[in-house]
């Protein structure tokens, strides 16, 4: 079993349903998506719509990865830099895959996707993301060639007494 991965795929309705189930899940698995759990579909969706509007202006591409029986089962934003300066490498962000698919590959295939849509953009020379530190993501994200470049403390409020390191990851595309 394998994940078929779309750029810029049709936002149907069972589009949109797939990914809110899937940042759902994810986030309540304990995922680093932008929520802490609990949470739910209906607290996820004015994020949704955010991204759906950036994809609307074409700033924002979405990548999804279906199932063999065709759910959502991992996404991710590659987002472009409106500033002059910066419009030579995207972000990546909310790269998810649902909990019942982690274990098989499947992040690695969704990194390696995102980094070959990449190179498809007009004038892109890296990738950059944070994560979320203390749960081990930088070295994930090591391991699929992506060099840690920086570090921010105390940057993300997971919950009162609970402030986690924003780690700066950067995926060079040469």
């Amino acid at each position: 079993m394998s994940l078929t991965f779309t750029l810029d795929p049709a936002v149907t309705p069972d589009l949109r349903d797939g990914i809110l189930d899937l940042w759902t899940d994810v986030s309540n698995a304990g995922g680093a998506v932008g929520f802490v759990p609990p949470v739910t579909r209906e607290e996820i969706r004015p994020e949704l719509v955010r991204q759906f509007a950036g994809m609307a202006d074409r700033s924002r591409r979405l990548l999804v990865g279906h199932d063999d029986d065709g759910r959502v089962a991992a996404t991710a934003f590659l987002t472009f830099n409106s500033h002059r300066l910066m419009i030579h490498w995207i972000w990546l962000y909310t790269v998810m895959v649902h909990p019942r698919h982690q274990g098989k590959g499947y992040g690695r295939d969704l990194l390696t996707a995102a980094e070959q849509a990449a190179r498809t953009f007009d004038g892109i020379e890296a990738i950059r993301l944070t994560c979320r530190g203390g749960l081990g993501l930088e070295n994930f994200y090591g391991s699929c060639g992506y060099k840690e470049v920086g570090r921010i403390p105390d940057a993300i409020r997971v919950a009162p007494g609970d402030d986690r390191e924003d780690v700066i990851m950067l995926l060079p595309l040469d």
